[in-house]
């Protein structure tokens, strides 16, 4: 099967086979010892945090801490003193000095993920600390010294964003010293099979259960899926369809089943929601290839009849109207 991913990256999470991978990671041993910042640019899902992980675990300050903040997941006005940290009684509601994120990272690595999300007051005093290595706490006169390593990360296009001024040229310059572009997992179709069962083993091994294992026409069916939402979305479907899953192989017919409802659905519900509307959607499938007939459609499903009767109730689902 090509290289294995732990002879490729002895430091690293990364599971992988792909040859555009392996040619990254190889990439992220270079650039680790030095100091260059590295911006990660690849759709949502793509394993951004995993390779700036890579990178700091490659890096001289490997020991020191790895900290991340996704850049858009922070209403403006707060990111500020995430970033930079506080002064005691600076704005309404800062009851205590906070230190921010910079300083947590300090001798490490601080992963700004989506940094095209950071408004542009913010990239101006970003960049000021990129040029000086020093931090201002809001509500503090003095300057803090930092020594950090920057890694940050996008899904949008910056240099569009620059030509729509969403974005500063001057700090796309500095933190795009090196760029890596992670590829969306369609064009690694050889990883999906090995992180599929990857995922399944990392359950069983938290749930403590014995891991289950695809079925052969099972995992054709998700290596010949396009992933518009690439690895999470992977991950979500491998999580549903184990939970499910009531022997220790996964069928087709279930795989089929959970990416038909993720189709409409690339945004991750939580997983209770998930399980639900996707064991729904099962059932009622189920029922379809049975023509109605319940006691058919358990076999199907590998269920005795009155569990499968009461999954139907559960669902408030119409045998004789399944649409």
């Amino acid at each position: 099967h090509g290289v294995n991913a732990d002879e490729a990256a002895p430091k690293s999470n990364i599971v992988t086979r792909s040859g555009t991978m392996l040619h990254l990671l190889e990439q992220v041993k270079l650039l680790g010892p030095t100091q260059v910042n590295v911006l990660i640019s690849g759709a949502s899902g793509t394993g951004k945090e995993l390779l700036a992980q890579a990178i700091h675990q490659h890096s001289h300050v490997s020991n020191g801490p790895f900290v991340a903040i996704n850049c858009g997941a922070v209403p403006g006005e707060l990111l500020e003193s995430e970033l930079f940290g506080h002064k005691k009684g600076s704005f309404t509601g800062a009851i205590k000095d906070h230190q921010g994120l910079f300083q947590q990272a300090e001798g490490g690595t601080l992963f700004l993920d989506e940094i095209g999300d950071m408004p542009l007051n913010l990239q101006v005093k970003l960049l000021r600390v990129l040029q000086e290595k020093t931090i201002r706490p809001v509500g503090f006169q003095e300057e803090i010294a930092i020594d950090v390593r920057i890694v940050s990360a996008t899904h949008k296009n910056l240099p569009e964003a620059i030509l729509s001024q969403q974005f500063r040229e001057d700090l796309y310059y500095r933190l795009n010293v090196v760029n890596l572009k992670l590829p969306p997992l369609c064009e690694r179709r050889e990883d999906i099979s090995l992180l599929a069962q990857h995922f399944s083993a990392s359950i069983a091994k938290r749930m403590k259960q014995t891991e289950k294992h695809f079925a052969s026409d099972a995992m054709h069916a998700l290596v010949r899926y396009d992933w518009p939402g690439n690895i999470r979305q992977l991950q979500n479907v491998v999580e549903q369809v184990v939970a499910l899953t009531p022997s220790d192989v996964i069928s087709e017919h279930l795989v089929l089943a959970a990416l038909n409802s993720n189709e409409t659905n690339v945004e991750p519900l939580s997983l209770n929601d998930a399980k639900k509307e996707f064991e729904r959607d099962y059932v009622i499938n189920t029922l379809k290839m049975a023509g109605g007939n319940v006691a058919e459609g358990a076999k199907l499903a590998k269920r005795n009849r009155s569990d499968f009767y009461k999954l139907i109730k559960k669902h408030n689902i119409d045998v004789d109207n399944l649409g």
